[in-house]
């Protein structure tokens, strides 16, 4: 046993032993890290296909337009723009993408206007939000926060889309 022992300790005692086990450790960092991007564009992707397969459904229809912006997928963790309609525990947000947004708000989601709480009753139509949460699988976000902006908060204007030739 002790034999092997020592065999064992002048194989790691070498140095092209140290290079091939620096070299499987760099290897093993960058698995890693391509492994977790690929975990990240498939959770934004899952989002945008639950939002898309859900869109009826939330909405009652089907848009005649493209539903996703510049990079093919909606923000899935939040939204900017008015509540266009409130059905709590739901509101739909118009987002600065032009994109309508169904925000579920829960009993734990913080909701402030200024620096002052306030609950999900005192939302309105017109209301000028940021959220930010989580989506979930009906095509929703869950928000954690909202914050209502004061009035007179510029708004974004629409995208403009490119002219077609």
């Amino acid at each position: 046993m002790e034999k092997i022992h020592e065999n064992i300790k002048k194989v790691f005692e070498g140095k092209n032993s140290f290079r091939i086990l620096c070299g499987l450790g760099i290897i093993i960092v960058i698995l890693l890290i391509f492994s977790a991007g690929m975990k990240v564009g498939f959770y934004k992707a899952s989002f945008g296909h639950a939002w898309g397969e859900n869109y009826e459904r939330n909405f009652g229809m089907m848009p005649n337009r493209p539903m996703f912006g510049n990079d093919n997928f909606p923000n899935a963790h939040g939204a900017i723009g008015k509540i266009i309609k409130k059905e709590l525990p739901t509101i739909i947000v118009q987002d600065k993408d032009n994109t309508e947004k169904v925000i579920l708000i829960k009993d734990d989601t913080e909701i402030q206007e200024m620096r002052q709480k306030i609950t999900k009753d005192v939302l309105k139509l017109d209301d000028f939000v940021v959220i930010i949460g989580n989506p979930n699988e009906q095509g929703q976000i869950e928000a954690k926060f909202i914050r209502v902006m004061p009035l007179g908060m510029p708004t974004l204007p629409p995208p403009v889309a490119p002219e077609l030739k």
